[in-house]
């Protein structure tokens, strides 16, 4: 079969989704010698990916995501190369493409959180921009051959809220890559971020249903009763960051709360190897990624008990509840004060991890494409 795969999200600076599809190439191209793969990325990552493999060949598709191309010009670029299977790795596939597809769909947390906190734009763009979000989703879930995510929250999601059958969404949990072990001189790394005392770490987005004023509330608490401790949030620097940053300032927690920006992935190494604690205060997700990858680390995690965190990360954490401050900031006194715990969700952490994996979501995803 010629498949084609929209990897214009490709790479760890588009969050979950690009490592997802990072991921799945990076397998797919190990375990398929059969198929003939177009990945069609765009002009900032068209560099990113080399392919390792003769089945695999790469394709500008400078469509911009969310964007008029992406859904009037795209489909033309598909049709040129006569597909007999496009997985589009996101939502926003093009509606007018009329061959076969599979799309992945990795939460709706915007079904959820239909609010203009969540977005940089004015109200009217914003709705306008919900209101074609809306129409592009539900018209491609039923389009599609099948629809794969990423947890059975997400699964339940779909079902219930865009009226698919079941039997049309198939589950392939995420992976989790593995820590790099290589020489990382961390103590240059940590000067340079500001980082001079024991921290706690949080990765990822600073969107509203992150929740992340609320974990800056308990730190607040936290260091009336622990000064020496430091609260480390990796991610982007945008307009919701510039938000918290504000927030930061308002609370006077400047020199303890540090806001890195972007990251490498072996800065994030370091960080990951270093922290204390790793905190995920998320109102709701698809799958939860970052709680994984500090786990990889050997790093004690702290989650919310929202959504699918619980299905994903099982006994392996401590739970609080993300909507009480001092409850967190009390189960974070309490674990850094217990070396037994933090040792126990250490092990935990270990053997969680051993049910997640990217060859076997590769492997699940393949079996898609042959159906």
């Amino acid at each position: 079969m010629k498949i084609g795969i929209d990897a214009r999200l490709y790479g760890s600076k588009h969050g979950g989704i690009g490592r997802y599809i990072e991921n799945l190439i990076k397998q797919l191209e190990i375990i398929d010698s059969s198929n003939q793969y177009y990945v069609f990325l765009q002009k900032s990552n068209f560099d990113s990916y080399k392919p390792n493999s003769k089945h695999f060949v790469k394709v500008l598709a400078d469509f911009q995501v969310y964007g008029f191309s992406e859904q009037f010009i795209f489909p033309f670029l598909l049709k040129k190369y006569q597909l007999d299977l496009v997985h589009f790795t996101h939502f926003n596939a093009p509606i007018l493409y009329r061959s076969q597809f599979i799309v992945t769909i990795h939460d709706l947390i915007i079904s959820h959180y239909p609010n203009s906190r969540a977005t940089t734009k004015n109200i009217v763009i914003y709705k306008i921009k919900l209101f074609f979000y809306k129409l592009i989703i539900n018209i491609i879930a039923n389009k599609a051959q099948k629809i794969i995510t990423v947890s059975e929250y997400s699964k339940k999601d779909i079902v219930q809220l865009l009226k698919i059958k079941e039997s049309k969404v198939i589950v392939t949990y995420e992976g989790v890559d593995l820590p790099s072990l290589g020489q990382i001189k961390c103590d240059q790394i940590k000067k340079d971020l500001g980082i001079n005392r024991d921290f706690l770490l949080y990765v990822g987005s600073a969107y509203p249903h992150k929740n992340l004023e609320k974990l800056i509330e308990a730190f607040g608490q936290v260091l009336l009763v622990n000064n020496t401790l430091q609260l480390v949030l990796v991610g982007s620097k945008n307009y919701f960051y510039s938000q918290l940053a504000n927030e930061v300032k308002k609370a006077d927690l400047d020199e303890s709360v540090i806001l890195t920006d972007y990251l490498s992935d072996s800065d994030l190494a370091c960080l990951y190897r270093e922290a204390r604690l790793y905190i995920f205060p998320s109102l709701i997700e698809g799958f939860g990624l970052p709680p994984l990858e500090a786990q990889s680390y050997g790093l004690p995690v702290l989650s919310s008990f929202n959504s699918c965190l619980p299905e994903i990360l099982g006994d392996s954490v401590l739970y609080f509840n993300p909507n009480n401050a001092s409850e967190l900031a009390r189960l974070i006194i309490e674990v850094l004060g217990n070396q037994q715990t933090m040792d126990d969700l250490r092990n935990r952490g270990y053997n969680n991890l051993k049910q997640y994996s990217w060859h076997q979501c590769a492997l699940k995803t393949i079996e898609q494409y042959q159906m």
